[in-house]
């Protein structure tokens, strides 16, 4: 008696079926990925104009203003106790004719606003690349008005540029609640940053 002969759809078929089965899940995964990356968000908080750069007898100094450095989706978690982070990337560049430019210093500088729920009062503090006292105030307008503006920062010395280079300044920034800036923040609405913006360019001997 001659023994059943096994199907070879049916034994090939695990085999075959369950890749199959894994495979689209994957790729539908991977798709919406890279969707949600490449998405951009619109961003509340944004530069008032291109930074300003000022060289004197002594030092080379900027200033820039953020706009809207505390967006309203961040004052719940804000006056629950949660601090919110502005950070400032600075950086200074010589430009070159006939080469690439050359960065010439990177800073950064981070502040961070807290509520106080016993005293009703914000509290800005400098917690990186600068010296500055806090600042305390009832008013969450002048609390971000604070946070929000560089004047007067010192990127060096004028004797360290050559007199006849040509410089620019590059900046941007970003907000976080507790501090976190990556992908899954901003699209939880927990973080915001801005686009590099670029002064005009400057010399020793003249503006431009």
């Amino acid at each position: 008696m001659r023994a059943p002969r096994a199907s070879a759809v049916s034994a090939a078929d695990p085999q075959r079926s369950r890749p199959a089965r894994l495979r689209w899940p994957l790729a539908w995964i991977l798709a919406c990925g890279l969707l949600l990356a490449a998405t951009p968000t619109l961003s509340e908080i944004r530069f008032s104009d291109r930074p300003e750069v000022f060289l004197n007898d002594y030092d080379l100094t900027m200033q820039v203003v953020l706009l809207g450095a505390i967006p309203p989706s961040f004052h719940e978690s804000l006056r629950s106790g949660i601090p919110t982070h502005i950070r400032f990337y600075v950086e200074l560049w010589q430009y070159s004719r006939l080469w690439f430019d050359q960065r010439l210093q990177t800073r950064t500088i981070e502040r961070q606003l807290t509520y106080n729920v016993v005293t009703k009062e914000y509290k800005v503090v400098s917690t990186a690349g600068e010296q500055r006292e806090p600042y305390v105030t009832k008013d969450l307008r002048e609390a971000q008005r604070v946070a929000s503006q560089i004047l007067g920062f010192k990127l060096g010395p004028a004797s360290a540029l050559e007199p006849a280079g040509l410089y620019y300044v590059r900046a941007r920034a970003d907000v976080s609640v507790g501090g976190v800036n990556s992908l899954l923040a901003r699209l939880a609405g927990d973080a915001e940053e801005t686009d590099w913006i670029r002064s005009t360019f400057l010399t020793p001997m003249r503006t431009q």
